[in-house]
């Protein structure tokens, strides 16, 4: 499945709940969900909804988590199997995965609004990791491994709103000023809240 260019608002919609995909849209009251609700979009999204099936659920789960942190159905896959090598929880290890992507990271440190300004930073070489450009957004970070981005990318005007913000990072990541440090990998309850992995390993276990 190919990547989705459309409305980033109708995903919300969607899956019901606010994805974040749009930085400083998703805080105001321009919000679809907070004008219109949780409706699905479409015709159909205006009637009732059925009750979903544990597949329906398990589906919805492993969507919602791809969605949020904007990767392809292939890309998605693949973390599972990697996570699934690993011992302990795979659902853990899939999320800690997602969380330690270079865009998530950029995202999550409040150098910018949203994922997808992340990726388009990352993508035009205004990120750098420990000191060396680096232009893949699904480069895994690593724990003391240090994420900044370059006098170009510090010059762009979104950049230097979100630096104007309190730092709000998880404390498994360490800010200072533009200036991003991983201290260690992220624990369950450090991550995103909103997603039941539990679900998502369901799904690929079937």
């Amino acid at each position: 499945m190919s990547r989705n260019y459309g409305p980033k608002c109708r995903l919300c919609r969607r899956e019901g709940k606010k994805l974040f995909l749009k930085s400083e849209r998703c805080y105001s009251s321009k919000c679809p969900i907070e004008r219109k609700g949780a409706l699905p979009p479409g015709q159909h999204g205006q009637r009732g909804t059925r009750r979903l099936s544990d597949y329906g659920l398990q589906l919805r789960e492993k969507q919602k988590a791809k969605r949020m942190f904007g990767i392809t159905e292939k890309v998605f896959k693949n973390y599972y199997k990697t996570a699934s090598q690993f011992r302990g929880e795979t659902g853990k290890r899939l999320l800690q995965l997602l969380e330690t992507r270079l865009d998530n990271i950029v995202f999550r440190g409040g150098l910018v609004g949203s994922r997808t300004i992340a990726r388009q930073l990352i993508v035009h070489g205004f990120c750098l990791v420990d000191g060396k450009r680096v232009n893949i957004p699904s480069y895994q970070v690593k724990p003391n491994q240090i994420v900044s981005l370059n006098t170009k990318g510090l010059a762009l005007e979104m950049v230097k709103k979100s630096l104007t913000k309190k730092p709000s990072a998880p404390s498994w990541l360490k800010r200072k000023a533009a200036v991003v440090k991983i201290e260690r990998l992220p624990e369950r309850d450090e991550m995103e809240n909103d997603i039941d992995e539990q679900l998502i390993t369901e799904f690929y276990s079937r």
